[in-house]
């Protein structure tokens, strides 16, 4: 099965997607905050009523990241669970903006009866990110003055935050007191 759902194949109002696909297929992703890093599987449940198609089920994949703090690569699992209706293109056609409801956010459109699960995949990848990943919850980051990775070694650099605006008061009695 290829990466592009043609509904026009599918027999019956309910079909039901099982694949595993190399991490290969989805290199040269659209994303500069991840990589997917091992192979995606798809377990999804396609009905049909109509024009409308419902895709629901999951998505399982590792993604590398890199760390908020430290900048460092590492690998997460990507568990995700999928839960789309998909209407024709047609439907969206409205040039003036309208405000969409929650619910409107699990709306996707497509196009001449197919359904892209590569581009399905890379969305539901990006809105899984988290908003600040890390490596480890006790990640030390970098340092601010060297850059030095504080997770493998130490430094000895000052990092007391001084306020420039007191600077010329600093001066006026010597220096920075602790």
């Amino acid at each position: 099965m290829g990466l592009v759902l043609d509904l026009r194949e599918l027999r019956g109002p309910e079909h039901r997607v099982e694949h595993t696909y190399p991490a290969a297929v989805f290199a040269g992703g659209r994303s500069d905050e991840y990589a997917v890093a091992g192979s995606v599987a798809l377990a999804l449940q396609v009905r049909k009523d109509g024009d409308k198609c419902r895709i629901s089920g999951s998505v399982r994949t590792v993604l590398s990241l890199a760390c908020s703090r430290c900048l460092e690569r590492f690998e997460a699992p990507g568990d995700l669970t999928v839960d789309l209706l998909y209407l024709p293109d047609t439907e969206n056609r409205g040039g003036e903006e309208t405000e969409i409801a929650e619910e409107d956010l699990s709306i996707a459109f497509y196009r001449d009866n197919q359904i892209d699960l590569l581009q399905m995949v890379h969305e539901q990848c990006q809105l899984a990110l988290p908003m600040k990943p890390l490596c480890r919850d006790a990640c030390r980051g970098l340092c601010p003055v060297c850059g030095a990775n504080r997770n493998e070694r130490s430094c000895n650099c000052d990092t007391t935050w001084r306020d420039p605006r007191f600077a010329a008061l600093e001066n006026l009695i010597g220096g920075p007191r602790h």
